[in-house]
């Protein structure tokens, strides 16, 4: 690709699996993204090329996902997960590196704090993370949504298909969507979708003793103002940004929105 800062695409084993990720940039502070639910990383690569102007970015294959470890009786829980990317950032030797988790990687991130208090990390972004949990609102999102398209695009559906699932979405990234979408394992999927409503997160969040971004979806109803309060009383320091008209997929929905969010905290000294 003429003038794309993607480097190359490389596996690490790391936490007892096998761990695919891709790297742009190469320079500067290291930062680790974490995709969500049924995101594997090359579909991150249009965020990725932006952030590897300034950053040398890792983007996971989050298990499951991609082309990193799948298959039966693979632990798909939050922990694993979490202990998968502090795994990863030792493995490679990453010091004082940047963690930006969407959706479920923002749960990732926020666990992986907690179970690895001396992480090398020096600061968080979290983007539109599920705020679910046992007796706590549900998820917004379904998931036959997930499971539908998942199927359909194993059968070998064409980006045409994943139109009705992401009307908004340009002919480009439907077409990643549909590429890549059948590496998504439907135990790992499901695993996932059913954590979101059997992990509660809010109980790690008082853990996040670093400079910590939340960055708001205003249309997606996921976080929802009574959640920004509630996070934000169990960590005071939090920094939140809301990108207004943007959903839940918010580089896809507002791209230099999402950047004008995180810009000015990733750039801080």
């Amino acid at each position: 690709m003429t003038g794309s800062r993607l480097l190359y695409g490389a596996n690490v084993r790391a936490n007892g699996i096998r761990q695919h990720y891709l790297r742009y940039g190469g320079t500067g502070t290291p930062l680790i993204l974490v995709p969500g639910i049924t995101s594997p990383a090359v579909t991150w690569g249009f965020v990725a090329e932006r952030l590897g102007e300034r950053f040398d970015t890792y983007v996971l294959d989050v298990r499951g996902r991609g082309l990193s470890d799948a298959g039966p009786g693979l632990d798909y829980g939050l922990d694993a997960m979490a202990d998968d990317v502090a795994a990863f950032a030792e493995a490679l030797g990453l010091r004082n590196y940047a963690l930006l988790g969407h959706s479920m990687g923002a749960r990732v991130a926020v666990r992986m704090k907690r179970r690895h208090a001396d992480a090398a990390v020096g600061r968080i972004v979290l983007v539109d993370p599920p705020v679910s949990g046992p007796g706590r609102r549900p998820y917004p999102a379904q998931l036959g949504w997930y499971i539908d398209s998942i199927r359909l695009a194993r059968q070998g559906a064409d980006w045409e298909a994943m139109r009705p699932f992401l009307p908004g979405w340009s002919e480009e990234h439907l077409r990643l969507r549909a590429e890549w979408l059948h590496t998504c394992d439907e135990e790992a999927i499901t695993a996932t979708y059913h954590g979101f409503h059997e992990d509660d997160i809010h109980g790690d969040v008082p853990h996040l003793d670093i400079p910590t971004l939340l960055v708001v979806a205003g249309k997606a109803g996921v976080i929802l103002p009574e959640d920004e309060a509630e996070l934000r009383s169990l960590l005071p320091s939090l920094r939140v940004e809301r990108v207004t008209g943007a959903g839940h997929m918010i580089p896809w929905d507002d791209f230099d929105g999402f950047f004008a969010a995180i810009d000015p905290f990733l750039d801080a000294p």
